[in-house]
């Protein structure tokens, strides 16, 4: 029965926008045609027409305001005819109706059973309206409220869930406003769209979507629903402002219609780019193309080196000390003494930093000087990329990077598509498809091109990867009149590679720091370590130390002063100038007492730093043949940060695994084949049965007589024609094929097809082509049941050259066992067992299972596919039940077995890097059923580990998931929770709502204690802001390793970043602290070379404060003596080689070459990596245990030295005097502190040598030539003549060897008391390295293997991996587009 006139309502939504909108638009004639729906599908329900912008939303949802519009004109008696030809309403599960196609409703609309119908109600997917009603109507609005909501929360239909709290929620809390005479529809609608528009305020992609769909002055609204999805065959018309089955327009009606644009509201959020025209895109001042990820520039350079080296305390004091020391009278040594020394260190330090800077520039220019072609006038020339402007039409060709982000225009291949490798973006390997406008996609030739005239309005720039929004305006040529809208599909990201394309022809639309490459970067941080840091603490103690002993100084010298002045009148002392004199007293003391902080520390740091850098280098055991790249420590500033770190957040592609697919095993008919076969595992015969594998030679022989050869070939048959793969012929010959796989999986298995004759080399849109063991064979494609992560397996329905129709079906072995005819399953048992075995080793694995279809099943649901794929509500879900009607009563034909290539060693690594107690966290863009697969793999996720899986979709439910977990770790400890044996995996949406301020200290929380943390499908940015995160809440250091430019963010957030380099694309090499080329040099990298360096430069430091303060100690307690008149007891240049000659070799000695462990003991004991972590050698305790030991040895040097020398009359009555005095004080701390360096040495070598007897013999060696020397150039006389006093002095001689011997007797007790009594983990370790100790651990090792396996098999039988990484959809409208045997254009 036709339904009466009546309103009518254009009702479109946004399916994949993050909060989700209904456009009411009233219309007052049906058969108006003020609405354009560019030529797009609608869903005709009577009054009503649903434009579908994504056939993933239901309809169903898109109708509740309608159908509770309904409800309450039947509730108020204003009509009861019914609105739709054929009306649903609800029934319970006995109580069926009959639709107008004739079908009982307790049927679907394909007439086969619905299993998936609720008990008490159903909902057909494909009819508009099924839900049921409720009883009570006391509280409607917010009824119809929730439904609304429902819409926006639906995780199945919505790419991008709503944040925060729902809007029924909310509305609870706000309907106080609500008119009284509102229905309770008019009141939840008029809320719904006040709290749509609050949310989109002040966001720019909000207003821009506004603005893009909005009609600047018209009552006309556009959804986005008006844009139609792009069909690879060029149909439907992509501009916004004509009506249907308009092809153009001229200029004026172009015009008057009020083309919907961006900034319509006045908000400016949009650019304009023109397309090809330099001159009107430099009015926009758009940034160059220059790209630089160096730390500093020329301006730059002298501002943020000052101010990073002079956050370091030390360099102020120093800085402050060298201004005083150039006030007269007040310095007691000379003005130089200070200020040219700081000033040496700090120009070694910027020598330094410019070199490593430098390497940063060098690597930018690389970069920026590689060519690009830009089209100008109607030829295309060679420029460099930092000559590519916004607007220039470039041509790019296979292989070749991306210059900047571009809008395709057109490509080589039918219908402007084009393939990119985005693994420098978002990790995965996995090709994707874009694809150019139709308008556009026909234009070859730099000809057409130049015939192109018009602009572009898009989005301003951001950092999201996945979405892009604006529209092409043809203002002429051959397109015409007409605005064109642009999305994701047409964007082509620098940072990207152009794969298995030719050529391609876009436009640059954003250059440089603009595009969304650069814009999750960041700029290059200065990073400092903790133990600067602690040192940088430390000193402010020793400076307030310093000034208190400088103002007790003061102070003594003003109290004597004043009391003995009477006794004083020959110093001629000023009267009534005591504050002035205690003021110059303090600054003259400053200066007496400034190198307690050592001076030649700084330098000493930065030296001893580079040289364990350049051990980095030279390390062979790093070095890579294959790619013939060695370490490389980019900076030397953190190398002790290698040996305290506590967590490593890793990336999966290309820096856990090789990108790399390989076909390696398969298990057919119960008989197994391997491309490489061990001897032990070779096939024999046992008990008269067959065990062991084959290898692909003998695979070939049984294909060409065997009992099983049927089966061989029918195996690979499907391998060579189930898949969506497109041949690409790079040569000559048959084998010379490149695959173009939407999946790395499916190109190894197409591939593995060759290895045995089978070879698919030409595809068109209806069939393909294989040559069978050199006979080529033809077959149809019928149809393709797609892959998704929900159905975990894909079929095609081919017809095959004799005419027969069948089904090949591939994909995970929990989906096909149970899809198998139970009949004819005798192998199924067989094959199983071999799956565990391949899972074992790593491998990914497929089932593959057929099935021959009649021709009267196959025309029956081919109906049924077709009916199904023009459905305009839930057409994926309608295909995958089509699909379930016929992947049934399979035939088991085998298995196969995919090596997702690991990098060497990574397993070993893991494992290690895991019991030296570093947690491993991956962050990687690849799909969740991948990476947990590479975690059990690559033993990050060990096989009885329990799971904690996190998909959920919106805030409150992430929060909710996050603190129930939580809870139940928190109730379970101490019983039967281990955490050691737990496991996070979260996805990017879930993680999106983790970090955010309310539920991040939930998700940290939970994350620490568990042993694994996978996050996958992560942006770039995510994975800075996990670093930061952790970074920021946890006192700890992280170290992030990644191989892309999708890295490098994540690199330089964390303490340490490690780059992977030798692999294609070296951004996060360059942008990285260390490069090394495989992921199993992290090992040695952090365990060896990390534990050496935070030991060494440790033990560098606190030795360094322990030799300046046992000297300059000594000067206060000399002060006691002489009524602190600011007297030194050294002679000034003495003071000033104590720290630049005498003992600056041993903290060089220590801080490059001594050992506490070997490198094999360090690798073999993993745990001893702990110590660093824990700070065991560096920490506030231990540095003033060294500052108090430092003080009682100047106790022990000073008062016993001056008494042995308080008589110090020589036989011929002459005295030394004070400088004698002073150089045996100086002599014996001097070989104290020599021997101190001596007895913390733990391995000697001829370096170690050279430096501590060594410079003692320099101290000797030298004092007679200064003695004589200096006085004679009037340097020094403070030496003149007191080399026969000190040498044939015996207590010169006793007190040098006697008062260190003393010293040194309470260190050597110490050291004795710890080792024996409270011995720690390394002591151990030490004695097992120096008595070769044989190691019983491989016993262990053994017993550990067997559980492993045991566990492992028990996993493998509750769930397997499955070998599918490709994207979800699209793949048959690719494929129909496809003719290899056409010539592809050459663009020219």
């Amino acid at each position: 029965m036709a339904p009466p006139k009546q309103d009518h309502y254009l009702m479109s939504a946004y399916g994949g926008d993050d909060e989700a909108e209904e456009h009411l638009v009233h219309s007052a004639n049906t058969d108006s045609t003020q609405h354009s729906y560019l030529n797009s599908p609608v869903v005709d329900d009577d009054s009503v027409s649903v434009h579908q912008a994504q056939p993933r939303r239901p309809a169903h949802q898109l109708s509740l305001r309608r159908a509770a519009e309904r409800n309450e004109a039947r509730a108020a008696g204003l009509h009861t005819e019914p609105l739709y030809e054929y009306e649903y309403e609800d029934h319970n599960q006995n109580d069926y109706a009959t639709n107008a196609y004739g079908y009982d409703e307790g049927l679907n609309d394909y007439g086969y059973n619905d299993n998936y119908r609720d008990q008490g109600s159903f909902t057909s997917l494909s009819k508009p309206y099924g839900r049921r009603e409720y009883a009570d109507d006391t509280d409607e609005q917010y009824r119809i409220m929730e439904k609304l909501d429902d819409s926006h929360r639906d995780r199945e239909y919505v790419s991008r869930p709503s944040r925060g709290p729902s809007m029924y929620q909310r509305m609870r809390l706000m309907d106080e406003g609500d008119d009284e005479g509102d229905t309770p529809l008019q009141r939840a609608s008029s809320l719904l769209r006040r709290q749509l528009s609050k949310r989109r305020s002040g966001a720019p992609d909000g207003a821009m979507r506004r603005s893009l769909l909005g009609n600047g002055g018209s009552s006309e609204s556009y959804g986005e629903g008006n844009i139609p999805l792009q069909e690879l065959n060029g149909g439907g018309d992509r501009h916004m402002a004509s009506v249907p089955g308009d092809t153009g327009g001229s200029e004026p009606e172009l015009a008057a219609q009020a083309a919907p644009a961006f900034g319509a509201d006045g908000s400016g959020s949009f650019r304009t780019v023109h397309i090809g025209n330099r001159e009107s895109n430099a009015q926009y001042k758009y940034k160059h193309n220059k790209v630089s990820t160096a730390k500093y520039n020329f301006l730059t350079f002298l501002p943020k080196f000052l101010f990073e080296q002079f956050s370091k305390y030390a360099n102020v004091f120093f800085l402050f000390t060298g201004c005083i020391q150039q006030i007269s009278g007040v310095s007691p040594t000379s003005r130089w003494t200070t200020i040219v020394p700081l000033a040496v260190v700090l120009a070694a330090t910027a020598a330094k930093e410019l070199a490593e800077d430098i390497k940063r520039h060098k690597s930018d220019s690389e970069m920026n000087k590689s060519t690009a072609r830009v089209l100008v006038g109607s030829v295309f020339e060679q420029r460099a990329w930092r000559d590519v402007v916004v607007g220039d039409i470039v041509r790019v060709e296979n292989r070749e990077a991306i210059p900047a982000d571009l809008v395709l225009l057109s490509s080589s291949e039918p219908e402007g598509m084009c393939y990119i490798e985005t693994s420098n973006l978002d990790g995965e390997t996995n090709l994707k498809v874009k694809q150019g406008l139709p308008e556009t996609a026909g234009m070859l030739t730099p000809a057409d091109l130049a015939t192109l005239q018009g602009h572009l309005k898009t989005e301003l720039p951001n950092d999201s990867l996945y979405t892009f929004e604006g529209t092409m305006v043809s203002e002429g040529g051959k397109i015409g009149y007409r605005e064109m809208a642009l999305d994701p599909t047409q964007v082509l990201l620098r940072g990207a590679i152009l794969r298995n394309t030719d050529w391609i022809y876009a436009v640059a639309v954003f250059t440089g720091h603009e595009t969304k490459l650069m814009r999750n970067a960041s700029a290059a941080p200065i990073k400092r370590t903790s133990v600067e840091k602690t040192t940088n603490r430390q000193i402010i103690f020793l400076f307030a130390i310093l000034l208190l002993l400088a103002v007790l100084s003061a102070l003594g010298s003003q109290i004597l002063t004043s009391r003995n002045r009477d006794q004083l009148s020959y110093l001629m002392l000023p009267e009534g100038e005591g504050a002035k004199t205690f003021v110059k007293n303090i600054l003259t003391f400053i200066i007496l007492y400034n190198n307690l902080i050592p001076i030649s520390l700084i330098v000493t740091m930065e030296v001893v730093k580079f040289q364990q850098a350049q051990l980095i280098n030279a390390d062979m055991d790093m070095y890579d043949e294959t790619s013939d790249t060695a370490a490389l420590a980019r900076t030397s500033s953190l190398v002790e940060e290698l040996g305290q770190v506590e967590y490593i957040f890793s990336d999966k592609t290309g820096t856990l695994t090789c990108n790399i697919m390989e076909f390696r095993q398969c298990s057919i008919d119960g008989a197994m084949y391997s491309d490489v076969v061990e001897a032990s595992k070779r096939a024999r015969v046992v008990d008269g049965a067959v065990v062991g594998q084959y290898d692909f030679t003998q695979l070939r022989e049984h294909m060409r007589g065997s009992e099983r050869a049927a089966q061989l070939c029918e195996f690979f048959q499907l391998l060579a024609t189930c898949h969506t793969v497109i041949p690409e012929q790079r040569g000559s010959e048959l084998q010379d094929i490149e695959y173009q796989a939407a999946s790395p999986d499916e190109g190894a298995l197409v591939k593995g097809a060759t290895l045995v004759d089978y070879i698919f080399h030409t595809r068109r849109p209806r069939s393909i082509t294989v040559s069978v063991m050199g006979v080529d064979k033809e077959f149809e494609v019928l149809n393709i049941n797609e892959f998704n992560s929900t159905r975990k397996r894909m079929s095609a329905v081919l017809r095959c050259p004799d005419g027969t129709i069948k089904l090949y079906c591939k994909g995970a072995d929990t989906v096909i066992i149970e899809r198998l005819d139970e009949t004819r399953g005798a192998s199924v048992q067989v094959t199983l067992r071999h799956l565990e075995e391949y899972a074992t080793e790593g491998l990914r694995t497929l089932c593959l299972a057929m099935r021959d279809i009649s021709e009267e099943e196959y025309r029956t649901w081919s109906a049924m596919h077709a009916k199904a794929s023009t459905t305009l509500t839930n057409r994926q879900q309608e295909l995958d039940r089509v699909a379930e009607l016929i992947e049934r009563d399979l035939v088991l034909l085998g298995a196969t077995a995919i090596e997702d290539k690991l990098q060497d060693g990574v397993p070993q690594t893991i494992y290690t890097l895991a019991q030296a107690g570093i947690k491993i966290w991956v962050l990687t863009g690849d799909r969740q059923e991948t990476a947990i697969n590479i975690g059990y793999s690559c033993k990050l996720i060990q096989e009885d580990f329990s799971l904690i899986i996190c998909n959920e979709s919106t805030h409150w439910e992430t929060k909710e998931f996050l603190q129930k977990k939580l809870d139940a770790i928190r109730e379970g400890r101490g019983s039967n929770i281990d955490l050691e044996s737990l496991a996070l995996i979260i996805d990017g949406r879930s993680l999106d709502f983790a970090l955010e301020k309310d539920v991040e200290v939930l998700f940290l929380e939970l994350a620490t204690l568990c042993r694994a943390v996978i996050c996958c499908r992560v942006s770039p940015l995510q994975k800075a802001l996990v670093v930061k995160l952790v970074k920021r809440r946890r006192k700890a250091i992280l170290l992030a390793i990644g191989d892309g430019a999708n890295d490098v963010s994540m690199i330089q957030a964390a303490h340490v970043g490690v780059g992977i380099s030798g692999q294609e694309g070296l951004q996060a090499a360059r942008s990285a602290d260390f490069a090394i080329a495989q992921f199993r040099y992290l090992r040695k990298l952090l365990l060896v070379h990390g534990a050496w360096s935070y030991h060494r430069l440790s033990k560098m430091i606190l030795f360094s404060f322990y030799k300046n303060i046992t000297l300059y100690i000594t000067q206060f307690w000399f002060a006691i003596f002489n009524v602190f008149s600011g007297q030194t007891v050294y002679e000034s240049w003495s003071i000033t080689f104590y720290t630049v000659f005498f003992t600056v070799m041993p903290p060089f000695a220590i801080g490059v070459f001594d050992q506490f462990l070997n490198a094999r003991s360090l690798d073999r004991y993993p745990e001893m990596y702990k110590m660093g972590q824990k700070g065991v050698f560096f920490n506030v305790r231990s540095f003033w245990g060294w500052a108090v030991n430092a003080f009682y040895h100047s106790l022990i040097l000073f008062f016993l030295g001056t008494a042995l020398l308080f008589d110090d009359a020589e036989s011929d009555g002459m005295v030394g005097g004070q400088w004698v005095y002073g150089v045996i004080i100086y002599t014996a701390v001097l070989t104290t502190v020599l021997l101190k360096a001596a007895l913390i040495t733990n391995m000697w070598t001829k370096w170690t040598v050279l430096a501590i007897p060594g410079s003692l013999i320099l101290w000797f060696a030298f004092l007679p030539i200064y003695s004589i020397v200096a006085p004679k150039f009037r340097t020094s006389t403070e030496y003149e003549g007191i080399l026969g006093h000190i040498y044939a002095n015996p207590r010169f001689w006793l007190i040098s060897a006697l008062l260190p011997v003393l010293c040194m007797v309470r260190d050597y007790g110490y050291k004795f008391l710890k080792r024996m009594y409270f011995t720690k983990p390394y002591h151990i370790v030490q004695e097992i390295q120096k008595f070769n100790i044989p190691d019983y651990r491989p016993r262990m090792e053994r017993f550990k293997k067997a559980v492993h396996k045991a566990r492992l098999l028990q996993r493998l039988r509750r769930t397997r991996g499955y070998a599918f990484s490709q994207t979800e959809g699209g793949q048959e409208k690719v494929i129909r587009a496809y003719d290899t045997t056409m010539q592809k254009p050459s663009g020219y």
